[in-house]
């Protein structure tokens, strides 16, 4: 990529910034609250493409990760009646052990075999939330009453949910591009090669594991402030194979193209189910075109053709 156009990428980023901040001042509150789910999901979808994107490793159980967070938060904060932020704290911390004990079990499998144990891990993770009906409430879940506690009106909690996801965005930003993160993408370009060279690829994979698990666990705590209820749905695959989604229509290894597969998921969700109940339709029919015409995904697409065109204008 030119500096030019890299320069063009940055000037954009900033202007999509700027929208996200200015937005709560002209949208009418419904649109803000979808605002606040878009935001909340991208921080799960960027999740996701830390491992999918700079490790080769795609993950199916970050949905559970999510709503485990979710789930401790409206426990700790209505049942045992704990302070806010320290029921957000345990939600994290939960969220982050859990990916942990996953990564520890998964990253000596590669492929397939990591896209189906770490589907496993969440399926048990969702039959805990299903049948523990005394912690969890079972098909029922918990309902709180979070963000009246906080005496946040609707656009108040958009930019205080914005504020949060921009800091865990430039965290993860500075993540994969660390010394430790170039590591990570060495290990998915030619993972023989750096064990060759004396790199503990387990433990790297561990620790890029763990420190997914504990950005969705991030997104989970701000998901129980905004919704106000968990249940078994919260943790169940169609929520990992959303986070997936999501990464791949922005555009996998490209980190904030979760905020634009965020925001055409979601957007779509809400512009079709309000006229057909079968959205999943359209859904399924969108994401097929995207990977004709932009398997790179939008943000991928988007940096081929910039980079293509900037090519062209240096030839004499």
């Amino acid at each position: 990529m030119t500096s030019k156009t890299s320069t063009t990428l940055r000037i954009l980023a900033g202007l999509a910034a700027l929208v996200l901040v200015a937005a709560p001042l002209a949208m009418p509150t419904y649109y803000v609250s979808v605002a606040t789910q878009i935001l909340i999901f991208a921080v799960l979808a960027m999740s996701v493409d830390v491992l999918a994107g700079f490790t080769g490793r795609t993950p199916l159980c970050h949905g559970a990760i999510f709503g485990t967070s979710t789930y401790v938060v409206l426990y700790t904060a209505t049942v045992m009646h704990m302070p806010l932020p320290l029921a957000m704290l345990l939600g994290v911390l939960a969220a982050t052990v859990l990916a942990l004990v996953f990564g520890l079990l998964a990253v000596r499998t590669s492929g397939v075999y990591f896209l189906l144990l770490t589907l496993a891990l969440g399926l048990i993770v969702w039959g805990i939330c299903l049948r523990w009906t005394e912690v969890t409430g079972g098909e029922n879940g918990l309902r709180g009453q979070l963000r009246a506690g906080l005496m946040l009106s609707t656009r108040e909690l958009y930019v205080a949910v914005a504020v949060v996801v921009a800091l865990v965005t430039f965290a993860m930003w500075r993540f994969v591009h660390s010394p430790f993160g170039l590591t990570l993408r060495g290990i998915r370009d030619g993972e023989s090669r750096m064990a060759s060279l004396g790199y503990n690829v387990p433990l790297h994979l561990t620790i890029a594991f763990t420190a997914s698990g504990f950005f969705a666990g991030i997104a989970g705590a701000l998901y129980a402030v905004f919704n106000d209820f968990v249940s078994p749905s919260t943790v169940q695959l169609s929520q990992s194979v959303a986070g997936l989604l999501m990464a791949i229509v922005g555009g996998v290894g490209t980190l904030f193209g979760a905020f634009v597969g965020s925001f055409i998921i979601i957007a779509l969700e809400q512009a079709v189910s309000s006229v057909t109940e079968r959205w999943l339709m359209v859904l399924g029919l969108t994401f097929i075109v995207i990977m004709i015409f932009a398997p790179e995904g939008v943000i991928g697409k988007a940096r081929l053709l910039m980079a293509g065109r900037g090519q062209s204008k240096t030839k004499p």
